[in-house]
């Protein structure tokens, strides 16, 4: 089997407060980039990041704040009790109800993503996965879950639970008629499978528009997958973004 050799590796600190500092820079890039995309819709959408030093404890952005405006500074860091610790805006519920939950429910996860993004929304609708159509897509086949349910707006943590119960072990689960939930053991990693997760639901609709499909052979889409699919993979792939956004609005690190 072929490997991808990646040339760089998720940093490491020995420092919990340098480490903090890193994991909110990364948060607020990741927003600015959502922003970019598109992903925004009103109030709704969330990216958090378990805290290095409270694991029961997580980095997420302040309530009605536009994804495109958020800067380190602006994050709130929230206990699990849904309480805000530190940061000068309150909480959106629906973050604490799902993204409690799924911190607890895995323990490995350092980051989890969720937007209304236009094509994840309307995949979501069709009751279907991800079909391995592309090298992209790939990096999902049989690394997602579908939440066959939808019971209006997530505020209660039991139904976090339960969608926490659908994502098992995977990096992903759409959300029957909301959108899509990607985690990851980084930040960076988390926000990038939401990303190619959202281009790989526009190219599945755009194809299914246009006539047959033909899906990659098992085999295939399984080699692919763990050449494109890995946690390595996924923290590279973020990384020409966050120079890319880094340095076109520094006023995110403020």
């Amino acid at each position: 089997m072929a490997e991808i050799a990646f040339p760089y590796r998720v940093p490491s600190f020995e420092d919990h407060e340098a480490e903090r500092t890193y994991l909110k820079q990364r948060l607020a890039a990741a927003f600015r980039l959502f922003g970019r995309f598109g992903f925004s819709e009103g109030v709704a959408g969330h990216i958090t990041a378990r805290d290095p030093e409270l694991p029961d404890h997580f980095w997420v952005n302040p309530f009605g704040i536009d994804f495109s405006l958020i800067r380190a500074s602006d994050l709130l860091l929230v206990n699990d009790r849904g309480d805000v610790v530190k940061g000068e805006y309150p909480v959106n519920r629906a973050a604490f109800a799902i993204h409690s939950q799924i911190h607890a429910a895995r323990p490995d996860v350092k980051a989890a993503a969720h937007a209304h993004s236009l094509h994840g929304k309307a995949l979501s609708c069709l009751r279907q996965k991800l079909l391995p159509l592309t090298q992209d897509a790939c990096a999902f086949y049989g690394d997602h879950a579908l939440f066959d349910d939808y019971t209006g707006v997530v505020l209660d943590t039991e139904e976090g639970k339960r969608i926490g119960a659908a994502l098992g072990d995977n990096k992903a689960v759409i959300l029957r008629n909301h959108g899509l939930l990607t985690v990851g053991h980084s930040v960076d990693e988390a926000a990038w499978w939401f990303i190619t997760m959202e281009r790989s639901c526009q190219a599945q609709l755009l194809a299914q528009a246009a006539g047959p499909v033909y899906p990659l052979d098992d085999d295939v889409a399984s080699l692919t997958r763990s050449q494109v699919g890995s946690h390595e993979a996924g923290w590279f792939s973020f990384q020409p973004l966050y120079e890319q956004i880094a340095r076109a609005q520094p006023d995110l690190f403020e």
